[in-house]
């Protein structure tokens, strides 16, 4: 047994499985439909990552991320950011891109894609983004699209993060109306103006969950100004 999984293991809390199973909605038909807890929460499975990612092999990455629980899918996520910040190695980002299937809930997506996909894409082509914004196989890969351009924003860099709102602004799914939300609102959070001008064509037919979550920032005044005008969804 390798060792990343083994320390997840020690860590287990049965008596946490059953609220992470409601949090993360595994229920039938939930967007997390079946999947497994070990009852570990987010901080506790840092501090393993943080205490051994340096012994973790790419076969324990293969083992965890493969693994049914998903803490464990987690865990060898967080590693995978710990070795791309600390080495820089492609390798990290194709094992990420080969395994997104394995990337199948919101806080997978947004503990990983941006300090790996973002990271690796500052200097780069950014096609791949849009791609898995308009073509992505789960919504996920789409979240994923969505999500990464938040190093963008952090470099001051909004063009990109307007352009794949653009693409998933009328996206059927909940979850993407909030990760294109809270995008918008963090480049609002830059550039006020900017902000405003992508939203003055589009705000009133956007889905309500996203412009609140994009105006969230915004003086009472101004919310409730745009949130008359829109349509209720």
């Amino acid at each position: 047994m390798n060792h990343l999984y083994t320390k997840k293991l020690e860590q287990a809390d049965p008596s946490q499985v059953a609220g992470l199973a409601r949090f993360f909605k595994t229920g039938p038909g939930q967007y997390g439909e079946g999947d497994k807890f070990l009852g570990i929460k987010v901080p506790v499975t840092r501090a393993v990552v943080k205490a051994c990612w340096r012994q973790v092999t790419w076969p324990d990455l293969e083992a965890c991320i493969a693994s049914e629980y998903h803490e464990l899918r987690l865990a060898a996520l967080l590693a995978l950011v710990a070795m791309y910040q600390h080495t820089g190695q492609k390798a990290c980002i194709d094992f990420y891109l080969s395994h997104t299937a394995s990337i199948n809930n919101w806080d997978l997506v947004d503990l990983s894609c941006y300090p790996l996909l973002g990271e690796w894409l500052l200097d780069k082509d950014r096609t791949l983004l849009y791609d898995l914004a308009r073509s992505g196989k789960t919504i996920w890969e789409q979240r994923i699209g969505i999500v990464s351009t938040m190093t963008f924003i952090r470099h001051g860099q909004l063009e990109d993060t307007f352009a794949i709102a653009d693409i998933l602004l009328h996206h059927p799914h909940d979850l993407i109306h909030k990760a294109v939300g809270w995008l918008l609102r963090e480049a609002g959070k830059r550039d006020k103006a900017a902000l405003e001008s992508f939203l003055q064509p589009r705000y009133a037919t956007m889905p309500r969950t996203m412009l609140r979550y994009a105006i969230e920032k915004f003086p009472e005044p101004e919310r409730r100004c745009y949130l008359a005008k829109t349509q209720a969804k």
